[in-house]
């Protein structure tokens, strides 16, 4: 498949090109890409490496995105590429988030009528998720998918780290029916340090998600010594409460040793007790990655 011309983007001196999809801003000169690996300037034009590329896909449950709110039972056409515009030190799927289109062992091409015909083969199947690496990365083709999946009566589902500009966020949020999305912690220094972005970014997505209407769930994933603490597990839940609603689903999940991180899996102990402080100020918490309990 041939280079696609990106969207979000700015010429400026030099052949150089300055993409405004994310909050990063890349500056990226002639042949290299940006931080996510993906979008790559081609002689002073930026193009998606990855449209059209999928290296993987599935029909899950819908439950599995998470999203126990939304259309509970049945199933949903999951898919993804490559890259990603965190650098999460404890990312559960680096093996496709830190890599590109020139490094992954293969990448399929398909269409999105490809994807619309695909999804359509089976009758629980609401409709098609956007996920496994992050889908902003892979924003062009995930927006001409949604719309035909649109036109074709059916859902779309973004499964997000919501690290995304305004702009691209508002016309996504058009063809989007359902949110999931990833706020890792809730301070400046952990996103900093353990992301390579930054928190105020995606408590906008968060705000902008909201006022859609869109359906929305967040997922927290609690690491051990980084972004356990009650107190500031307590900010981020009271900001859920006050600006997002009380009935907004949170998704309390136990991390993994993996990726750059080899610390303990985060203790059982720790998670009830975040489930149990949660619940004072919202109505659905579940926990998650532990298989045996809700």
């Amino acid at each position: 498949m041939m280079n696609y011309v990106a969207k979000y983007w700015n010429s400026i001196s030099n052949k150089h090109t300055e993409c405004v999809l994310c909050p990063h801003h890349c500056i990226i000169a002639p042949g290299k890409s940006g931080k996510c690996r993906v979008r790559k300037n081609l002689d002073g034009r930026l193009i998606s490496t990855v449209y059209g590329k999928l290296c993987s896909y599935a029909f899950d449950p819908i439950e599995k995105k998470p999203l126990y709110h939304y259309f509970p039972g049945k199933e949903i056409l999951s898919l993804g590429s490559v890259g990603c515009n965190l650098r999460c030190a404890f990312c559960q799927n680096d093996t496709i988030s830190q890599a590109s289109a020139e490094t992954f062992p293969r990448l399929y091409e398909v269409s999105p009528n490809d994807i619309v015909a695909l999804a359509l083969t089976r009758s629980n199947n609401i409709g098609v998720a956007y996920t496994y690496n992050e889908p902003v990365v892979w924003y062009e083709f995930m927006m001409d998918c949604a719309r035909e999946v649109q036109k074709a009566g059916m859902k779309n589902v973004v499964v997000t780290n919501g690290y995304i500009a305004e702009a691209p966020l508002s016309e996504l949020i058009q063809v989007a029916d359902a949110f999931s999305v990833d706020l890792k912690g809730f301070s400046e220094e952990f996103y900093a340090e353990m992301t390579g972005s930054s928190l105020a970014p995606v408590l906008n997505s968060l705000l902008q998600i909201k006022a859609s209407g869109k359906h929305l769930e967040v997922v927290n994933l609690v690491v051990p010594g980084k972004n356990d603490d009650p107190e500031v597990f307590s900010e981020m839940v009271k900001f859920i409460h006050d600006e997002l609603g009380r009935e907004t689903v949170l998704h309390i999940n136990r991390y993994h040793p993996h990726f750059q991180m080899t610390d303990p899996a985060t203790p059982v102990k720790t998670m009830i007790a975040l489930q149990e402080l949660a619940k004072k100020h919202l109505s659905n918490v579940y926990l998650g990655n532990m298989p045996w309990r809700k």
